[in-house]
């Protein structure tokens, strides 16, 4: 039987680490080797199948408490413990169901109902795309490590030729009461995990897990106007359901690489455009960049650092929503700090040109609030 595996070390936390540690964790190391990033690496995505199991148990509370205790697989029904623990509307089924249909405990003590279908866990990958591939839309390959029904023992956890057993704790009911007097507590059975099974023999491929780990590759279509974080979602593309139940969904989180030019803010985007103090001053047309090509835009007389010229509807699509969003031009006076000999003589004219003090009027303010202090 295959060794259990150390998701503490896979993911390499300590076991008292946070929620948000091995979140950070698996993350880091997701990036690194998802099949995406490593195409044809075989040692790299088993590696991320791997770290994604890990992080499955370890990120829900439930299965590292179980996983911690050793008590039961929160992978399947391997030996000495069983599937997941269903909800408590199971519980209260396996208390107080029929007694038809179920699974008869050794010397009919009692019986179990059929457990519930469970839709599958949803899933969450990320998918990198450029800025022009986000305005205009693409169709992109995502990875993502789910689990499939073992090709061996066909899901049933058990060696071929065998098959579970009825647990001879909670003699198949999945439930065990403690307690004295006139109060007792019903909970999962420590034996079976509250399957009402366990697995003596399990089967070699999947360690009586009953599913393995996969690789699942697909296309996801990313609309024009997709944002850095934006979300979509691939209906059924999630992990499986247990005991028949559906799939989950896949969510795609899209993550736009910035441009070198365009700056997005909100439905608009935001374009640093350098002019010359000589433009500042008298005017000027300039050419500038739009997402198709370029156009001109006059700079008025007088201009100053920071004015912003917008042009509407030349921005991304609108996500979901019709038009275009617009692109705002911020015009940025360059001041060289290094003058030839030549350029300081031009500026020391156009200083004496120009003539005035600037600061003259809060100078002038700022006296006149003094004597009116005194």
């Amino acid at each position: 039987m295959a060794a259990r595996p150390d998701h503490y070390k896979t993911l390499g936390v300590e076991k008292k680490a946070s929620a948000d540690d091995v979140k950070k964790a698996y993350r880091k190391l997701a990036r690194q080797y998802h099949p995406d990033r490593n195409p044809g690496d075989q040692a790299a995505e088993e590696r991320f199948k791997r770290i994604s199991e890990a992080h499955d148990v370890l990120s829900d509370a439930d299965k590292r408490k179980a996983y911690d205790r050793g008590a039961i697989n929160p992978f399947g029904a391997g030996r000495g413990g069983g599937p997941d623990v269903g909800s408590v509307s199971d519980i209260l089924s396996d208390l107080f169901g029929n007694a038809t249909g179920g699974v008869r405990g050794r010397g009919g003590a009692g019986s179990r109902t059929k457990p519930a279908s469970e839709k599958g866990r949803d899933l969450e990958t990320e998918v990198s795309l450029s800025f022009d591939e986000s305005v205009q839309g693409a169709q992109l390959p995502v990875s993502v490590a789910t689990h499939s029904a073992c090709p061996t023992c066909r899901g049933t956890g058990a060696r071929p030729g065998t098959q579970p057993d009825v647990c001879p704790v909670c003699e198949g009911r999945g439930v065990e009461s403690q307690g004295q007097g006139l109060f007792s507590i019903s909970r999962p059975c420590h034996r079976c995990g509250g399957s009402g099974t366990v697995i003596e023999d399990p089967c070699p491929t999947c360690a009586g897990q009953g599913r393995m780990r996969e690789v699942k590759r697909y296309k996801v279509n990313v609309p024009a106007g997709v944002k850095d974080g934006s979300r979509i979602r691939l209906a059924g593309k999630g992990e499986a359901g247990l005991r028949g139940g559906p799939p989950g969904d896949l969510f795609v989180v899209t993550r736009v690489r910035p441009s070198d030019v365009f700056v997005a803010r909100g439905e608009n985007l935001e374009v640093e455009v350098p002019i010359t103090v000589a433009e500042a001053l008298r005017g000027a047309d300039v050419e500038v960049p739009t997402l198709d090509a370029t156009k001109r835009l006059r700079v008025a007389p007088g201009t100053k650092h920071g004015t912003t010229q917008r042009l509407r509807g030349e921005g991304p699509p609108r996500l979901g929503g019709p038009g275009r969003g617009d692109i705002h031009y911020r015009f940025v006076i360059e001041v060289p700090t290094d003058l030839s000999e030549e350029q300081r003589r031009a500026v020391d004219a156009l200083s004496a040109a120009l003539d005035g003090n600037p600061r003259e009027r809060i100078l002038r303010g700022a006296k006149t609030s003094e004597g009116t202090a005194a």
